[in-house]
C-alpha cells in the first residue's frame, strides 16, 4: 500500500493534518478543508471520505469503507476503527416516496434526514456494518459483522444484528493497555 506524504497531504488543503498520518494514494478524499486527521490515523485504499469529518488519533479506515460525513459531520474518536467496507451515513433520502430523491434534485424537493454521527472511543465497527444518520456509539463498543445501527448504543457493549442489539458487555482490559501503549509512545 502506497502513503502519501506529508508534503502531499498538506498540498490536498485539509482542515487539519496531525503527525504521522498515512492515508492511501488510492482513497477518494472529498471536501477536505472539512476533514481533520488526528495524529497516527490511517485510511487505506479504496475509502471513499467526504463532507465533515473529525478523525481521533489512531484511528484506521480499513479498506473500502465509505464516511460521508455531509453537512452534519462524523466524528470518529481516539482508537476507534472500522473494519473492511463499513458505511458511515450523516445523511440519508427520504424513502417513503413523499418527495424526491438524490444528489441531482434541489433540497426544495427532498426530504433529506441529516444528524451528525458520532464514534466514541475504542469503538470498533465489524466488516461491512453500516450507520445511519444520527447514530452515536459510545465508548467502548464493539459492533459485529454486517450489522444495521440505526440507534445510539451505551457504553461497553457488544452490538450485532438488524437492527443492531446489545448481545453483552464489552471488556474494558484495553483501556489499561491504551495506558502502557501511551506511556511507551513517550519514551
Amino acid at each position: 500500500m502506497a502513503y502519501l506524504t506529508k508534503e502531499q497531504l498538506r498540498a490536498m488543503g485539509f482542515k487539519a493534518v496531525g503527525e504521522n498520518v498515512k492515508v492511501s494514494d488510492k482513497a477518494s478524499i472529498y471536501n477536505t478543508d472539512a476533514i481533520e486527521l488526528g495524529d497516527f490515523s490511517r485510511i487505506d485504499d479504496f475509502c471513499v471520505i467526504s463532507g465533515r469529518v473529525a478523525i481521533g488519533s489512531y484511528v484506521h479506515i480499513a479498506p473500502f469503507c465509505l464516511v460521508a460525513g455531509g453537512e452534519e459531520g462524523v466524528f470518529m474518536d481516539d482508537f476507534s476503527g472500522l473494519a473492511y467496507g463499513v458505511q458511515v451515513f450523516s445523511q440519508s433520502d427520504d424513502y417513503s416516496g413523499r418527495s424526491l430523491t438524490n444528489p441531482t434534485v434541489s433540497d426544495k424537493f427532498k426530504n433529506e434526514r441529516k444528524a451528525e454521527v458520532r464514534i466514541g472511543r475504542h469503538v470498533i465497527i465489524g466488516a461491512r456494518s453500516m450507520v445511519f444518520p444520527g447514530v452515536e456509539l459510545a465508548e467502548g463498543c464493539s459492533v459485529g459483522a454486517m450489522t444495521l445501527v440505526n440507534k445510539s448504543t451505551q457504553p461497553w457493549g457488544v452490538y450485532s444484528g438488524n437492527p443492531a442489539r446489545r448481545i453483552k458487555d464489552r471488556k474494558q482490559n484495553l483501556l489499561e493497555l491504551e495506558a502502557q501503549f501511551l506511556k511507551e509512545q513517550q519514551e
